[in-house]
């Protein structure tokens, strides 16, 4: 009986302890990014960021303007401009078209969107981190 009155005032134990870790825990990725934000390089592209809209807000351009780009999308794009991913994505064009002109096939073109990948990212893998520091 005692012991039952002690959980009906002070409630469950665990339920304490499980309150006061949460209150304690920290967000790794929040204080991750709190440190990147603190780095030479964020705080440069943040300053370009700031100076961009300050001149958007002077003149006709847009925040689009602003917006920094990936370098993997950039990078990807002009990996696939190359000899040998413009082949490989009429290959999966050639086969796109092929399939979608018939109305039952079994073919399906998993095989050129794979070859296209494989081109674009191994073109990529080599330039990629030429552009990250």
């Amino acid at each position: 009986m005692v012991f039952e009155d002690k959980m009906i005032t002070n409630g469950e134990p665990e339920e304490e302890e499980e309150e006061e870790e949460e209150e304690d825990m920290v967000d790794p990725l929040e204080t991750v990014r709190e440190k990147c934000e603190q780095t030479e390089h964020c705080v440069h592209t943040r300053e370009r960021l700031e100076a961009c809209e300050t001149r958007v807000g002077s003149r006709s351009e847009t925040t689009e303007d602003c917006i920094i780009s990936d370098p993997l999308e950039t990078v990807r794009e002009k990996c696939e401009q190359t000899e040998h991913c413009v082949h490989t994505r009429e290959r999966l064009e050639a086969c796109e078209t092929r399939v979608g002109s018939r109305s039952e096939t079994t073919e399906d073109c998993t095989e050129e969107l794979f070859d296209f990948l494989h081109a674009r990212d191994h073109c990529v893998a080599h330039k990629v981190f030429q552009s990250v520091k």
